[in-house]
């Protein structure tokens, strides 16, 4: 597998721009893949955001595994951070995002009552790329504030947002560290889309992601791709020639189209077509 590195001009600024921020944020909303809550987490941001009060918010909840979910639920629960599941494709758990923050400055608030000065909550919305930052945050204010797009890098500027609620909030670029040190985590990115296909082959790629899907979820991917066999025992390339060979697809002198398969089942991973699939379990190592 090709060692995976993306660190574009436009992420050193997004930095700077959080690290001039920083000042004035009450609450940060840290926004992750719930398919990969720990690939998905970009470790410099603990030295970016300081101690601010968090919120970590687990994105695409609908094309997870539910189970796998709240076992990452527990495992923040037990460090004492709080993290409230959402999807932005159904609504769910949306309106649990304003009053966390409230509930985190419950005592400033309470003081501010008392001497007759209403403040809003500052709010910093921090993510990887294509997390689904913007989208979430059209939700919280009711229509379309922020440039939306179902790929990486969409938001290049930062976008001050007053929503409802006594909450004014800021949406910040996607930022991904400057370099993968581990490339388990930097193909979970890839799988979910966080890191553009166009530097990476998606081949490969596919391989080891039905490798995966073979030790940790082979119930679905043979009922996706009607794989009759044992697949239990063949590798990521003998399991692509098998789906290639199921869906027709084929080439000139009667090859398969080894390209068309990869992209076909990245994209139907990512659109929760094979089911519902976390990459990560709390115990993973790094």
């Amino acid at each position: 597998m090709q060692q995976i590195q993306w660190f574009p001009g436009h992420m050193s600024k997004t930095r700077r721009m959080i690290q001039n921020n920083i000042r004035y944020i009450d609450v940060v909303v840290e926004i992750l893949d719930a398919r990969i809550p720990l690939s998905g987490r970009n470790p410099n941001f603990n030295d970016i955001l300081k101690n601010k009060p968090r919120i970590i918010v687990l994105n695409k909840y609908d094309l997870a595994d539910k189970a796998v979910t709240d076992l990452w639920i527990k495992a923040y629960a037990e460090k004492g951070i709080k993290v409230i599941p959402v999807s932005c494709s159904t609504g769910f758990g949306i309106n649990k995002i304003a009053p966390a923050a409230k509930e985190l400055m419950h005592d400033r608030l309470e003081k501010e009552k008392a001497k007759g000065i209403t403040k809003p909550v500052k709010i910093m919305m921090v993510g990887i790329p294509n997390v689904g930052k913007s989208t979430l945050i059209n939700k919280l204010v009711g229509k379309s504030k922020t440039e939306v797009g179902n790929r990486p890098g969409v938001t290049k500027t930062e976008q001050w947002v007053r929503i409802r609620d006594g909450l004014e909030l800021l949406d910040t670029p996607g930022l991904l560290p400057p370099k993968f040190e581990n490339q388990e985590l930097a193909k979970n990115l890839a799988y979910t889309g966080a890191i553009k296909d166009e530097i990476i082959n998606t081949e490969l790629l596919s391989y080891s992601l039905l490798e995966y899907l073979r030790d940790n979820y082979s119930e679905l991917l043979a009922s996706r791709y009607k794989l009759t066999e044992d697949i239990s025992q063949l590798q990521g390339h003998e399991i692509l020639e098998y789906i290639g060979k199921k869906r027709g697809f084929m080439i000139s002198g009667g090859e398969i189209d080894m390209e068309r398969a990869a992209n076909t089942v990245l994209d139907e991973f990512r659109a929760c077509k094979i089911g519902n699939i976390t990459l990560e379990k709390p115990n993973y190592k790094e």
